[in-house]
């Protein structure tokens, strides 16, 4: 049916499966074992994908891998050290005598370190910048190939509401805001082979790794929209990111924070001073 006198109409159930349909595509995600990387693995395969969960955390990655296969979903488990570049060619070789494809790549995989500049040794901040930063870099290389292959495809990198500003964790920090650097450079890189890259920025999110923590409740008292995010909710952007109703889209970033990085603090200013 025309919509207000337009010439075209829609096929709804066509913009649906754009949005939903994963069936015959193959994702990787890292850090998939545990946590928001879990709910990312289960949601894809939910919408048909074949997902190898790429983790170092092996039990998990194993058990989750085995309850999502006997659910009926098609999924696998490979360890995976994101800083090894031999690892994530075994991670390929892994996916080729699987499915011969590659379609989809999360790059979610990442650590914290909570010391400030002055307590922090020069081996810790590596540490996270190799994980978080040069983990995806590699991801990016070795598996963008594999995708043009395939006829494209669409790059993930989870980057976070912290890198929009300064935090007290400073390699964390950098590292995000490295990962959104990085996502548009790659989104110009590939642009013209078909393969998208965009970069998630969720804000405080809870899970099972965090519920307790003591900076839960100043956080969500900061967000405008006084809750904390939820792993699934990430995921849900994750898929339309993956899926073909995204398709028009990349080199961009997705905030998904309640608002926090919109303007918290004036939010704060304007309740301490009784303007809001």
């Amino acid at each position: 049916m025309p919509v207000d006198g337009a010439s075209m109409s829609v096929d709804f159930e066509k913009a649906k499966n754009a949005l939903s349909d994963l069936s015959g595509q193959t994702a990787i995600v890292t850090g998939g074992a545990r946590g928001q990387g879990a709910v990312e693995v289960e949601l894809l395969a939910c919408a048909g994908a074949s997902v190898l969960i790429c983790d170092v955390l092996n039990d998990e990655g194993v058990a989750l891998a085995s309850r999502l296969t006997d659910a009926g979903y098609d999924v696998r488990f490979q360890p995976l050290d994101v800083t090894s570049e031999t690892a994530w060619v075994a991670a390929l070789d892994a996916v080729t005598s699987w499915t011969g494809r590659l379609d989809i790549l999360v790059n979610n995989a990442g650590i914290i370190n909570r010391k400030i500049i002055r307590d922090m040794s020069v081996d810790e901040w590596r540490k996270v910048m190799d994980v978080n930063a040069t983990g995806a870099f590699m991801g990016i290389k070795l598996c963008a190939p594999m995708m043009i292959e395939s006829g494209g495809g669409s790059i993930i990198n989870i980057s976070s509401n912290s890198g929009f500003s300064g935090h007290y964790d400073p390699a964390y920090t950098s590292s995000k805001w490295a990962l959104r650097g990085l996502t548009r450079s790659a989104a110009m890189e590939y642009a013209r082979d078909g393969v998208r890259v965009n970069a998630i920025c969720p804000g405080l999110i809870v899970t099972d790794l965090n519920r307790g923590s003591p900076h839960l409740e100043p956080m969500i008292n900061m967000t405008p929209m006084q809750r904390s995010g939820e792993a699934d909710e990430v995921a849900q952007l994750v898929l339309f990111l993956a899926s073909k109703g995204s398709a028009y889209i990349t080199g961009e970033d997705f905030v998904i924070d309640g608002g926090f990085t919109a303007g918290a603090g004036y939010r704060r200013v304007a309740q301490e001073t009784g303007i809001f």
